[in-house]
């Protein structure tokens, strides 16, 4: 009896250190309070949703994870100015995701349509595709949203989502398919590029996933479909996590065409446009060709990948990272692709068919919350009209800032939420002078002193 109670325990000790230690458990942002918000055209007001965001319940077995989730982010989605007639929509959905991450050894898996993969909050990613492609006989654009006005393209030439639906990215650089919101890029939004590319920000004002800090380590932010690991941008040089942080490069470059005959190996292929200002090189997912680059270990491989020691990983991991050129605009391949390292084999599923556990996250056990960790932006300061508070890196925890005058009177309060980046005050109606800036999370408060000027 002593022993069977000995062994139960251990057990019991085994399955909750293996919760506490793998990032494929830990990593996911629950949430069970906060609903989504969503713009529409020629409204910069938020519109409040019933649905709740980021994933509902974690739970895993020996072999894998379940997350389940609406699909839906906390920062604001929409609007989408392309004409996509479609709404972020909760997705109600489990997915089911492998803990112990294999490589494929055989012929690498094609990204496909669709979901490849999974971030943090529970938004789905997409490779690069937008199912547009080039229709030589008739000299156009097919498939996709075009399918029905001028039939399929011919799968030769393949459009680039995140070049030919750039007028249809909201704010954080998503959109949905059918309800299904998702991410083709690195989450963060276009106003925090060093280049912005989109003005959709200007009106309607949202954040992204995280905000890039490029003197850190970008935190874990998802999941592809092989299991393995999704970073930011930016990793340490070397794979042993030494040698200072760097932006990982992809290995993909543009070939020097002009005309589109050719595949990158130098095969004939059923001809595309040629490349001009209306179909730019970059245009086509085919316009790249892989160039290795064994050198430099900051240059990822064919994938967008490569294995290294990472602050969740101490024993190291293959890892993909979601790649910006120097303006931190998003670089082909952007996350994962075109095929996958691992064997894919992460699926949706409508109900889980094994014992499991669930998965409890500790606010004590989020390193992030620790006020030594909290790393803010406040500006401009001084502020005149508008005061912006930006959590850098990744937020894991809802971070309530609350503004007081020199006098102790609070001026207004907001919160960063899980999964967000940043809160905005209007400060017109402020007086001029010193103001205290708090912000409270599980791990303590951290105060900022601001100025208010006017004119």
């Amino acid at each position: 009896m002593k022993k069977g109670i000995f062994t139960l325990a251990a057990l019991l000790a085994t399955a909750s250190l293996f919760a506490q230690t793998n990032p494929a458990i830990t990593a996911w942002l629950q949430n069970t309070t906060v609903t989504a918000r969503h713009y529409v055209s020629g409204n910069s007001t938020a519109i409040n949703d019933a649905d709740l965001v980021n994933v509902q319940s974690v739970k895993y077995s020996a072999n894998y994870v379940y997350a389940a989730t609406t699909g839906l982010p906390s920062y604001v989605t929409g609007p989408f100015l392309d004409g996509n007639p479609s709404l972020a929509t909760s997705q109600s959905a489990i997915f089911k995701v492998p803990l112990n991450p294999t490589k494929n050894g055989g012929t690498a898996t094609p990204t496909t349509g669709g979901n490849i993969g999974l971030f943090i909050n529970g938004v789905a990613l997409f490779d690069y595709r937008d199912g547009v492609s080039w229709q030589n006989a008739n000299k156009r654009l097919g498939g996709g949203p075009l399918t029905q006005k001028n039939g399929n393209g011919d799968g030769v030439w393949n459009r680039d989502a995140i070049v030919g639906e750039l007028g249809g990215f909201d704010c954080s650089k998503a959109h949905p398919a059918m309800g299904n919101y998702h991410h083709h890029q690195n989450p963060s939004a276009f106003k925090l590029d060093l280049k912005v590319i989109s003005n959709v920000c200007n009106l309607y004002n949202a954040e992204g996933l995280y905000a890039i800090d490029s003197v850190k380590h970008s935190p874990l932010i998802g999941f592809a479909y092989d299991g393995f690991p999704i970073y930011g941008s930016y990793a340490n040089k070397n794979p042993s996590g030494k040698g200072g942080v760097v932006r990982m490069k992809s290995g993909y470059q543009l070939r020097n065409i002009t005309t589109r005959t050719t595949d990158a190996t130098g095969k004939t292929v059923t001809a595309g446009p040629n490349v001009t200002d209306t179909f730019p090189l970059g245009y086509f997912r085919e316009d790249y060709v892989f160039v290795a680059n064994p050198n430099d270990s900051s240059y990822l491989d064919e994938h967008n990948g490569r294995f290294c020691i990472t602050p969740e990983y101490p024993q190291g991991i293959y890892c993909y990272f979601a790649t910006v050129n120097a303006s931190w605009n998003s670089a082909y391949p952007y996350v994962v692709g075109p095929t996958f390292y691992g064997n894919k084999v992460a699926v949706k599923v409508a109900s889980i068919a094994e014992t499991v556990s669930t998965y409890v996250p500790s606010t004590s056990n989020i390193v992030s919350n620790k006020i030594e960790n909290l790393k803010v932006n406040i500006f401009p300061n001084p502020a005149s009209d508008l005061l912006v508070v930006q959590r850098l890196d990744l937020n894991r925890d809802n971070i309530e800032i609350v503004v007081y005058d020199i006098a102790g009177r609070q001026m207004d309060k907001a919160s960063i939420l899980q999964g967000s980046t940043m809160v905005c005050f209007d400060t017109k109606t402020w007086y001029a002078g010193e103001y205290l800036v708090k912000m409270f999370t599980s791990g303590g408060v951290l105060t900022k002193r601001i100025s208010v000027i006017k004119d």
